[in-house]
């Protein structure tokens, strides 16, 4: 599922994303008054289950300690709501599988501050996410997810409605996301290709999204951004999904986090992979991928003719050295596309993936410059590039390229793709 590149081996993400982490939705100083009011909270237990009515706090056994949510704003939903408004986790309704995780469609209806299940096609159509028995690290994703989503409120961040923690079931429930992921968008053979403004806009919606998160009084590394959680609404806006492996960022005079290195392979800052140093930076680096991913319409680890797979950065590498812009663009787009801003895009591309992570931007200023490049993008989408045939090479430039040549027909490989909580319906 996430997979490392260089000299980590391809497996799923295990451990823990730090040797020693509190909980962060245990309270342990609140054990006395738990154990004082156990008929009590039993019994008000009981009634709401029953009414469906929303739960302040819950007890569950992690690891053999009674621990308590609360302090967040999510709702937290009954087992019995969720289970009916997924038609009892119905095959019908199953969006995604992943590797600790399935997700269902749901329908809920919201009155008098209370969710209840709705009929199929009827209300709120939901995401919900219902976390595998017996996964440890799932939990730990589980927890942080909640603990991050129900603190963030942005147009570009996946909205988290509540969750569910009912004995062992481990449930998240989302806004649903009508045009499926931005990897789907790219990688699959859709109705609709992303035209050129539509693609300098989803851009710069993600930018917006990780610029919000930096610039928080407490930074938050997203750490695992790549096209599959990069999610669609109908009007194509993108949201940030999947936190699972969100951590907080250096503060004061920490220039870094050590951290264990996950994530997915092919977005990986060359920096983390070598030192496990983790820097508001190496999201930008990841940035930079899923920019490219825009650029190109290729996935992150790409296929070749040999049937070698290699890293798309160092596929594009040369083409960004020998200034072949038109080589980097998506196929899909014909000529549809202006030329200098598929250049001004390349240009930010490589500079987020620049190997000195102090010499790539910030995110708020690469905000500015796709916001710039949207502006230009508007009424520009029909307009075609300068009469330079794809299949030309400028006689100056050298077709040497370190990784070997891509086919004439995109290939794209999907043996490595992460499926994980594709939350969207």
């Amino acid at each position: 599922m996430f997979n490392v590149i260089g000299t980590f081996p391809d497996t799923e993400k295990h451990g823990k994303h730090e040797s020693q982490r509190r909980s962060p939705l245990a309270d342990r100083n609140s054990g006395a008054s738990i154990s004082s009011n156990t008929q009590i909270v039993g019994r008000k237990r009981r009634k709401n289950r029953r009414r469906g009515n929303q739960q302040t706090s819950r007890n569950w056994n992690s690891n053999g300690k009674k621990e308590v949510l609360h302090g967040y704003k999510s709702y937290c939903f009954c087992y019995s709501v969720l289970k009916a408004a997924t038609q009892k986790f119905n095959s019908k309704n199953l969006l995604g599988q992943g590797g600790s995780a399935d997700v269902y469609k749901g329908f809920l209806s919201y009155c008098n501050c209370t969710y209840t299940a709705s009929k199929p096609n009827a209300g709120l159509a939901v995401a919900v996410k219902i976390l595998r028995k017996k996964d440890p690290q799932g939990q730990e994703e589980w927890e942080n997810e909640v603990k991050f989503l129900s603190k963030l409120n942005h147009p570009n961040i996946v909205q988290l409605i509540g969750y569910c923690c009912d004995g062992e079931h481990r449930i998240l429930v989302y806004e649903c996301m009508s045009r499926g992921s931005l990897e789907d968008h790219l990688l699959k053979e859709v109705e609709r290709k992303l035209n050129w403004r539509t693609r300098i806009n989803i851009a710069f919606g993600i930018a917006e999204g990780l610029a919000y998160i930096h610039a928080r009084g407490k930074p938050i590394i997203h750490r695992d951004l790549k096209a599959s959680n990069i999610l669609l609404d109908a009007n194509f806006k993108p949201k940030l999904s999947d936190f699972g492996l969100a951590l907080y960022g250096p503060k004061g005079d920490v220039d870094h986090v050590s951290t264990r290195v996950l994530g997915t392979r092919g977005y990986f800052a060359p920096e983390y992979i070598g030192t496990g140093h983790l820097t508001l930076k190496v999201d930008v680096y990841s940035f930079g991928v899923v920019l490219l991913q825009i650029l190109s319409g290729y996935g992150a680890v790409k296929k070749f003719t040999d049937g070698t797979t290699g890293n798309l950065v160092q596929w594009a590498e040369p083409r960004f050295s020998q200034l072949r812009i038109d080589s980097l663009v998506d196929e899909a787009l014909g000529n549809n596309f202006p030329m200098e801003e598929a250049r001004r895009f390349a240009e930010l591309t490589q500079q987020c993936l620049h190997l000195d992570p102090q010499s790539r931007p910030t995110m708020a200023e690469v905000v500015t410059k796709l916001e710039q490049l949207q502006q230009n993008a508007r009424g520009s989408c029909n307009q075609t590039s300068p009469p330079i045939a794809r299949n030309q090479t400028p006689p100056t430039i050298a077709t040497f390229s370190s990784c070997p040549p891509p086919s004439t027909k995109k290939l794209r490989s999907h043996a490595w793709r992460d499926t994980s909580y594709p939350t969207y319906c």
